[in-house]
C-alpha cells in the first residue's frame, strides 16, 4: 500500500512524504562522485512511478538540463506521468543573466524537456547568488514567476536556496506558497529554525533537500570531510563521529536516521533526497518510515554542534 499523500501548504498540490531529488539524474559526478548514465536514469525515473515515492524534484539548470531531458523521457515512455506523480521544476540563470527574459526562456525549457505543460510547480532557484534589488524590481525575475502564473503557464510558485538571510527576505515578499530549504535543517544543522517557523506563520510549505548533507551524513568510511558543498568545522565532524557511535549502539545508521530526521518533522511536507540507483529507492522509502524510540533521538539532539558551527552561523567562519 503506497504512502498517503501529504497537502503541500495552500497549493492544492499533494506530495509524498519523500521526494525524489532529480539532480543526480543528468549526471554530474563533480558533485556526486560518479556518473549516471542516460538509460540508468530513465529506467530509474520508470521505477519511481511504480514505487511510493510520487513526487520528483528537479532544476532547469541541473546538468545543463539533461536532468529535465532524462524525466521527461521516462514520462513519455510511460505514455504520460501518472495521474498521482507531481514533478516540480526551478528556473535558473543563464550564466550571471537571472532577468525576467532569462525566466521566460527557463520556463520554456523546461516545459520542452519536460513535456508537461502547465508546470504545476516552478521554484526561483538559489536566488541569493544574484542582486536582491534586481530580482525583485519591476521587470525582474521574480515578477516575471509571478505573470507566468498569472497566465496560467505555471500552477504555482515556490523559492529555493541556501543562505536563510537572503532566503527570509524573499520569503517576505509574499508571492511564494512553497520554501525548499538545503543542508540547512538536519542532525547537525540548524540555520533554518527560523526561517522554517516563519514560513509557518505564513501559511507556506516547507520541503526539506540535502538532509545527508552532501553526503557526509551517509558516508561510512570516513574519509569524507565537506558539509554542505563546503569544508564541515572540526565540531561538526566530531558530532557525525560521535552520532554514528549512537546509531550503531540502538541498531541503525546515520544515513537512516539523517532521513527519518526530518520526515518526523510535521512541518516538513515532503523531504528531498537525491536518487541516482534503483536499490536506493526501497531503502530511502524503509529509512522514512523507520520508528527509532525517543531515547535516541535525545541522545542524537545533545551532540548538535553549537550554532557556530552551523552553514549560516552570525558568527565569521
Amino acid at each position: 500500500m503506497r504512502w498517503d499523500l501529504v497537502p503541500l501548504g495552500r497549493t492544492g498540490l499533494r506530495v509524498s512524504p519523500v521526494t525524489a531529488g532529480g539532480a543526480p539524474l543528468g549526471s554530474m559526478p563533480e558533485n556526486f562522485g560518479y556518473s549516471v548514465a542516460e538509460r540508468d536514469a530513465v529506467d530509474l525515473v520508470r521505477a519511481l512511478f511504480d514505487s511510493d515515492i510520487r513526487t520528483i524534484d528537479t532544476a532547469n539548470g541541473y546538468s545543463d538540463g539533461r536532468s529535465e531531458e532524462r524525466i521527461g523521457r521516462a514520462i513519455a515512455e510511460h505514455g504520460g506521468l501518472p495521474d498521482d506523480v507531481l514533478v516540480m521544476t526551478k528556473v535558473d540563470p543563464s550564466g550571471a543573466d537571472y532577468s525576467g527574459d532569462r525566466v521566460r526562456r527557463s520556463l520554456d525549457e523546461s516545459r520542452r524537456r519536460l513535456g508537461v505543460d502547465p508546470l504545476p510547480l516552478v521554484q526561483l532557484h538559489d536566488p541569493e547568488f544574484h542582486d536582491p534589488d534586481r530580482m525583485t524590481s519591476a521587470g525582474g525575475a521574480v515578477e516575471a514567476l509571478v505573470d507566468a502564473r498569472d497566465r496560467g503557464e505555471i500552477g504555482h510558485l515556490g523559492l529555493a536556496g541556501g543562505d536563510v538571510r537572503q532566503m527570509a527576505r524573499y520569503l517576505e515578499l509574499g508571492v511564494f506558497e512553497v520554501l525548499l530549504v538545503h543542508n540547512r535543517w538536519t542532525l547537525v544543522d540548524r540555520s533554518a529554525g527560523d526561517l522554517i517557523a516563519r514560513a509557518g506563520e505564513l501559511g507556506v510549505a516547507v520541503l526539506n533537500a540535502a538532509v545527508l548533507g552532501g553526503g557526509i551524513l551517509a558516508d561510512t568510511t570516513g574519509r569524507v570531510d565537506s558539509y554542505g558543498y563546503r569544508p564541515a568545522r572540526p565540531a561538526t565532524l566530531e558530532a557525525i563521529v560521535r552520532m554514528r557511535e549512537v546509531c550503531a549502539a540502538w541498531g541503525t545508521d546515520l544515513a537512516t536516521a539523517a532521513v527519518r530526521f526530518s520526515t518526523r518533522d510535521p512541518r516538513i511536507a515532503s523531504t528531498i533526497v537525491g536518487i541516482s540507483k534503483l536499490e536506493r529507492v526501497e531503502a530511502t522509502v524503509a529509512a522514512a518510515t523507520v520508528e527509532l524510540p525517543e531515547p535516541f533521538w535525545d541522545e542524537l539532539e545533545a551532540l548538535l554542534p553549537a550554532r557556530a558551527n552551523w552553514l549560516d552561523a552570525d558568527e565569521p567562519r
